[in-house]
């Protein structure tokens, strides 16, 4: 059957409720019916000015209600959205929106000062979209008319499962990349993971719309994490295509952890979107500076994807949540399903250590499939339902999405290795490898067991140029309490080889992450570089 998310939209739309929640923010509440109306209204507008199906559409705007009821618009429009990061600049701007041709841009109106600075660069964009504002600008267009004006009824026309939206990388290495998702492909790669666990997978509308009625109905799914990344954008989605609530946090220019429980408590949010320790260790802190504050009990599931989340972390979550399954999921912008962990309070696997997922194989670098139990290094893989690759750049795309064996992967760099019962672990992205005296060290592994000192924070882990190891294994830390240089490399030393201890360990009180907690190495390498006197 041809998926499309608009079809699907339509179907669960039309068989939901007025007591069947959409959207909350704080105080705000959308409920199904009228969400489906203001979606049908502006998809509608967006057609009446000017944008034709198969046209894009940046999102430049924080979590917010309207980030979810723009993308079902431009799903019902035929239109392919695009993730902006909220954090871009100028140049930055115009390179994500020129380069995804997009012709709408939304934007909140919190940007507006750096939408008129770009927008004559930008002559493609037929629309700006302002969403909130005292008064919208004379060359935009205001959201809320857009939603609440004209004609409620659904769309006609044919939509088709091929197609897309545009999800950009973050950019770590190099400029960031629209990864081409079409909608069949996104569905069948959730899918794959359902069929694994032998879970009912519909595969009519009207099976998927009995789905949304019985099960999807009832989720209120938090995103945590920016919506503009991968992990957020998904999750969100996916509880939106199948007829749940996507709640957003009322406090968006900071990640406010009592304002994460608060918003659980009032909502009963049953799952949410997390990127590793960099949220769950607040979270942890404040619940537990907090016993008995919030009732928990509706949160069944809390996902996590792309910075590791630490053993310790999630055994102190589930002593407040122990019927909480907490899954560490393995993914990137360019493919999902790597692998996944699942912890619960009767059990789980190491940091690090994941179930490897359906339709992987981790191969080396002339293509050989690793042997478990071998111990060699290699790259994990992603066969079957695999983006197109990435928008205008098929040299980058042939790199990347390669086939081996007959069979098409996604390989966006990430090395593990395969052990004897077909689980693998995670060593960290291949263009962060340091070398030293000839061992390879994965600052993942390094960063995992600083981690695990209870005076630390969080930890980035850097190569830097050194005479005798070639590169110097240097690690900044930030720290919660007392701890000495010496006393953390004794710790690293009593948990990893010897040769993986940092050389050396700088401190810091804010390592810099991003919203979505991915680290910026290069920052952390000149932070080092300075801090050590040596040229950048």
């Amino acid at each position: 059957m041809d998926w499309n998310f608009g079809d699907m939209l339509d179907a669960v739309g039309a068989a939901l409720g007025p007591d069947d929640l959409a959207l909350a923010h704080g105080d705000r509440r959308i409920y199904w019916p009228d969400f489906t109306a203001r979606t049908n209204r502006l998809a509608r507008a967006l057609l009446g000015l000017g944008a034709v199906r198969g046209d894009k559409a940046g999102f430049y705007m924080r979590n917010q209600p309207e980030y979810m009821e723009a993308m079902a618009a431009c799903f019902k429009a035929s239109l392919s959205p695009v993730n902006v990061n909220y954090r871009y600049l100028d140049d930055e701007l115009v390179y994500i929106i020129d380069n995804s041709d997009s012709t709408v841009v939304f934007f909140d109106a919190e940007f507006l000062a750096e939408v008129e600075r770009v927008r004559a660069r930008l002559p493609r964009v037929i629309a700006w979209v302002q969403i909130g504002g005292d008064t919208v600008a004379p060359f935009a267009h205001g959201y809320e008319a857009m939603t609440t004006e004209g004609d409620p009824s659904p769309l006609k026309g044919e939509r088709s499962g091929d197609e897309m939206f545009l999800l950009y990388t973050g950019g770590t290495t190099g400029l960031p990349k629209g990864v081409m998702w079409t909608h069949n492909i996104w569905r069948e790669a959730g899918m794959e993971g359902v069929r694994k666990l032998g879970g009912p997978v519909p595969e009519t509308m009207d099976e998927h719309v009995q789905n949304a009625l019985t099960v999807g109905r009832f989720s209120r799914q938090l995103p945590a994490c920016p919506l503009m990344h991968g992990t957020g954008w998904f999750t969100a989605m996916g509880a939106m295509l199948n007829g749940g609530a996507v709640v957003t946090l009322s406090e968006k220019t900071r990640f406010s952890p009592e304002n994460l429980w608060d918003t659980v408590h009032a909502n009963g949010v049953t799952s949410m979107a997390i990127v590793g320790d960099a949220f769950a260790k607040p979270m942890l802190k404040t619940l537990e500076e907090n016993p008995g504050r919030w009732n928990l009990s509706s949160v069944l599931a809390i996902v996590s994807s792309g910075v590791m989340w630490s053993a310790e972390v999630k055994q102190g979550l589930l002593k407040h949540m122990p019927q909480a399954a907490l899954n560490d999921s393995f993914g990137a912008s360019e493919a999902v399903g790597f692998g996944s962990s699942v912890t619960t309070a009767d059990g789980g696997t190491q940091t690090s250590k994941f179930e490897i997922g359906p339709s992987c194989k981790v191969f080396t670098e002339d293509d050989r499939e690793v042997v478990p139990g071998s111990g060699e290094p290699g790259f994990i893989a992603r066969g079957g339902a695999v983006p197109l690759g990435y928008y205008k750049d098929p040299e980058k795309t042939a790199r990347t999405y390669k086939t081996i064996n007959g069979m098409r992967y996604a390989i966006p760099g990430d090395w593990c290795t395969v052990e004897e019962d077909g689980t693998i672990t995670l060593l960290g992205r291949g263009s962060n490898c340091i070398n030293t005296a000839g061992e390879k060290v994965y600052p993942e592994e390094v960063e995992e067991a600083l981690k695990s000192h209870a005076a630390v924070t969080d930890a980035l882990v850097v190569g830097i140029p050194d005479d005798k190891w070639g590169q110097a294994v240097t690690a900044v830390v930030s720290l919660n309490g007392a701890a000495t240089e010496d006393e953390l490399r004794a710790f690293v030393q009593s948990r990893i080889a010897r040769y993986k201890a940092p050389k050396r360990i700088l401190f810091k009180d804010n390592l810099g992450r991003a919203p979505n907690g991915k680290a910026d190495y290069k920052s952390i390498k000149a932070f080092a570089l300075q801090e050590l006197g040596m040229p950048g």
